[in-house]
């Protein structure tokens, strides 16, 4: 599109630094944004400081969760008139051109086009690997090959370097005419989950594909360790939209229950799985297995949140 009226929107919480990178990456694209907005999410780390140095939109606001956060910034954009807007974390930043691609392959049928995440260690694998999809769109239940991990990976698979599938807030740009149609994030997700949500509304809308042209640098993720709120969300939404948006759902729900526990022993420790299974965080365990089956969404104060 020739001129579109674009803003980039930030949602942080206690990044401080990572966030400066990522505003001056915003600031340095090489075809300016018509504004930026950070959600600040109730940061405590000098984050506000931060801001005050920078000419940009800010609303601070309790953490209400990356869901909130991406709630209350579309809906800044509805009120004040944008057609696009730029969604990203505050961990990652993106590639000078990003914007510029994205927008000269954006179209009036397009609902979301997004910038591909790759690490900012290794620019030729992607820190959230892109699904194999099978012929309804579903990613592929497969025993050896299931995810797309690298950009040479993608440019075989994709066609004309475009690919149905996108990570939402990491550099997606939205049209703002489909969140009228389809409705702003559901804030009640909380953390997690809110993306997949998403992105299935998005789809019912227009068109829904990542470009790989256009680069996100994010740090390496596959490490962080899962704090007891992170695996409850974690858990508990992977189920709400197995059922609500995927095929073969209960094998997909019984897949993610062991997909969390693997994840566990991989970045935190086996005495962790204990306390999920049989020890003292079993009730956050099996809560959260319990509420995605029921599917009750919202904010689980249990977790003294």
């Amino acid at each position: 599109m020739d001129s579109l009226n674009s803003i980039a929107i930030v949602v942080t919480h206690n990044r401080c630094n990572l966030l400066k990178r990522c505003l001056k990456s915003l600031q340095s694209q090489s075809i300016k944004l018509s504004d930026i907005l950070v959600i600040d999410n109730g940061s405590t780390d000098g984050t506000k400081d931060l801001l005050n140095k920078f000419d940009i939109k800010v609303i601070h606001q309790e953490n209400l969760g990356s869901a909130g956060g991406w709630h209350t910034g579309l809906k800044y954009a509805l009120d004040n008139g944008f057609e696009a807007a730029w969604l990203m974390d505050d961990d990652g930043y993106p590639d000078q051109k990003a914007y510029e691609i994205l927008k000269n392959n954006f179209t009036k049928n397009t609902a979301c086009i997004s910038s591909v995440l790759i690490s900012e260690n290794d620019n030729s694998k992607f820190v959230f690997p892109f699904p194999i999809l099978d012929t309804k769109g579903f990613p592929k239940l497969a025993i050896k090959k299931r995810n797309i991990i690298s950009r040479r990976e993608f440019d075989l698979l994709s066609k004309e370097e475009r690919y149905p599938w996108v990570h939402l807030f990491n550099g997606a740009l939205i049209s703002i005419n489909t969140v009228k149609k389809i409705g702003n994030v559901n804030k009640d997700y909380f953390l997690y989950g809110d993306e997949v949500d998403y992105f299935f509304r998005l789809r019912t809308s227009g068109k829904v594909f990542s470009i790989s042209k256009a680069l996100h640098f994010h740090p390496e993720a596959s490490k962080r360790p899962f704090t007891k709120a992170k695996i409850f969300y974690f858990l508990r939404n992977s189920i709400i939209n197995y059922k609500k948006y995927y095929n073969y759902k209960f094998l997909r729900c019984t897949l993610g229950i062991f997909h969390i526990l693997f994840i566990v022993i991989q970045r935190n420790n086996f005495k962790i799985l204990l306390s999920l299974l049989i020890g003292k965080d079993r009730k956050i365990f099996y809560s959260s297995i319990y509420q995605g089956i029921t599917g009750k969404l919202g904010l689980n104060n249990e977790l003294g949140q």
